[in-house]
Formats: C-alpha cells, sequence, structure tokens
C-alpha cells in the first residue's frame, strides 16, 4: 500500500557523502561522475548540511568578471562546501512514511532528504526514488 510504504524500504543507502572543507570543484566533479545531484556534508559522523548541484551553480564563476582564467581558477580551487551548503537540512527518520517524504519536499520545494537514525546518516530519499516506488507498486498490481 502506497500510503503505508516506508522510507527505509524505498531510499538509497551507500550515500555519498562530503567533508565541509571538500573543494566545491571536488564535489562538482563527484555529483557529475556519480551522477547525483546532492551531497550530504558531514564531519565526524554528524550532518553539517547538504550541498546540491544548484549550489554549486550558483557558485560558478560569471563569464562577466574582470579577473583573468587563472585568478577565477585560483578563487574556484579555494572555495569549499561549507561556504555554499545548506544547514537549515530538513531530514526524515527510516520509519517515516513515503508519503510524509513526499509531503515534506513538496511544502518545501527540495527534491530529497536525509535519512537520519541516531543522529548517523543511513540514506537519501529522492523524489527518483518515490518515482520508483509508484511505478514499482502499480507494475506489482497488474
Amino acid at each position: 500500500m502506497v500510503g503505508q510504504a516506508l522510507v527505509k524500504d524505498w531510499m538509497s543507502k551507500n550515500v555519498l557523502t562530503v567533508d565541509p572543507k571538500t573543494p566545491i570543484a571536488e564535489a562538482y566533479r563527484l555529483m557529475k561522475e556519480r551522477k547525483v545531484r546532492r551531497l550530504p556534508v558531514v564531519k565526524d559522523g554528524r550532518l553539517l548540511g547538504i550541498v546540491t548541484l544548484g549550489d554549486v551553480r550558483e557558485a560558478s564563476p560569471s563569464i562577466a568578471t574582470s579577473l583573468s582564467v587563472w585568478e577565477i581558477n585560483y578563487l574556484w580551487a579555494q572555495l569549499t562546501v561549507d561556504r555554499v551548503m545548506k544547514t537549515d537540512v530538513i531530514k526524515l527518520s527510516p520509519d517515516a512514511t513515503v508519503l510524509e517524504a513526499a509531503r515534506l519536499m513538496l511544502e518545501h520545494k527540495i527534491s530529497g532528504l536525509p535519512v537520519l537514525e541516531n543522529g548517523k546518516i543511513v540514506g537519501i530519499i529522492t523524489e527518483s526514488d518515490i518515482f520508483r516506488m509508484l511505478v514499482t507498486t502499480e507494475q506489482a498490481k497488474a
């Protein structure tokens, strides 16, 4: 039953995380390489924030600048995810329902939520996970 589906059964596990001092260029490379749009920022096992592909793009240098290519590359290399991450992260328990996750995503206009258990990140649930659940559930009915 869709309304009773639990986050722990549909979330992505083995979440790729980054340290707050990870250079933003490295975070961008990881997101592109792993085909993810968000990276939880973790230090000593504790969630500090989340950085999204949009955050990285907003922090990217503009073409309308008087800086040289070398200056831009130097500044870009110095910028770390803790400077652009969101710290007011909405999170869920693995025992929350997928419907609750969907409601939070709609309400806050976000596309993914870290899943925490005992203060540690154990997964992430995204719009894609919810779509997968809906399609799988419908196919099972047929």
